[in-house]
């Protein structure tokens, strides 16, 4: 069941707008490899708006990340995702979210929206888990959350792959992709 219309109590809610905190937040992302396991990668900068409404249904969020910041904890891989086989970060420096609306199905909050990867711009929806609000010391309002989707690769433009001398191939065609956020309200 979704619901389109609210009447939605969360616990600590204020409307206004709240920066990411990138500090305290990650923007992640894993791929299968070599068939056996997951490779596990992040970009080290980002940035996100997030606006919340009285209706806590008509929120929205915009944000990006730096494609040159990838981070695999392996400088040649990292590269090679830079060039024009993966991400081509010189054409296209950006990786960029824009919701389209929110809503709750089952219970569980999502957030639906545009994201952009190399100029391709597809439908995404992330499944978000509020962590909580609350004060820090110094005076900020925080939240806290967890939004998580997959996405197919190939459907952005990065179909780069390798076949194995075992069969199959070098990488999977599913991404996952993880945010762990804490923002401040803008007083």
């Amino acid at each position: 069941m979704t619901t389109t219309s609210s009447s939605i109590e969360i616990p600590g809610y204020r409307v206004g707008t709240w920066n990411i905190d990138p500090t305290h937040s990650e923007v992640g992302f894993s791929i299968r490899h070599l068939m056996i396991s997951k490779v596990k990668g992040k970009f080290e900068r980002f940035t996100a708006t997030f606006t919340t409404a009285e209706d806590p249904l008509d929120s929205s969020v915009t944000a990006s990340a730096e494609v040159a910041s990838v981070d695999t904890n392996e400088p040649n891989r990292d590269a090679h995702l830079r060039t024009g086989d993966f991400f081509e970060a010189e054409t296209y420096p950006t990786i960029d979210f824009v919701s389209t609306g929110v809503r709750v199905e089952d219970g569980d909050f999502k957030v639906d929206g545009d994201l952009t990867i190399r100029g391709i711009t597809k439908p995404v929806t992330f499944d978000f888990e509020f962590g909580g609000f609350g004060g820090d010391p110094y005076g900020n309002y925080k939240a806290g959350a967890t939004a998580k989707t997959r996405i197919n690769r190939e459907d952005f433009g990065l179909s780069y792959n390798a076949a194995l001398e075992t069969g199959g191939v070098l990488l999977g065609d599913t991404v996952t992709i993880t945010i762990e956020l804490q923002a401040a309200l803008q007083q």
